[in-house]
């Protein structure tokens, strides 16, 4: 499902104040060289997530947290989008998330974590599935 990937736009961006980068751009360095366009936001806010999201009209959404704060930044950022009606895109968060975390991440509208550790080719393919889910998803919405 990569090539569902291939023309698609992405935003990346890093939870709040989040000091680590490098998983990040590596990811959205990933994305890039599957064929989407990646807008990388850096570190933001919640709401300013949402703004690129309306803006870009992206599909695909990656959050990135190393800090232990996705509990609380992800639910402001899921709830903004569905507040915008966004609900036609995928969200997934990559990071060091304790797996305990993940069954209450994914109720809240993550559609796949990856921690620390997860290679490239299978954070791509995963990837891949997801955002042709969500475009037979916006597809349908539209018809």
């Amino acid at each position: 499902m990569v090539n569902a990937l291939v023309g698609r736009k992405a935003i990346v961006a890093k939870l709040g104040m989040d000091a680590h980068w490098r998983g990040a751009i590596v990811v959205a360095n990933a994305l890039r060289d599957a064929g989407m366009e990646v807008v990388y936001l850096g570190h933001a806010l919640p709401h300013e997530i949402v703004a690129a999201m309306l803006q870009e009209d992206a599909i695909l959404l990656g959050l990135s947290s190393l800090s232990g704060n996705h509990m609380t930044e992800c639910p402001p950022v899921l709830a903004g989008l569905r507040k915008a009606g966004i609900e036609d895109v995928a969200v997934v968060l990559g990071g060091a998330i304790p797996a305990q975390d993940e069954p209450a991440l994914r109720k809240a509208g993550i559609a796949a974590v990856f921690g620390t550790g997860t290679s490239l080719k299978v954070t791509i393919e995963r990837i891949g599935e997801l955002v042709g889910e969500a475009e037979l998803k916006r597809q349908r919405q539209h018809t």
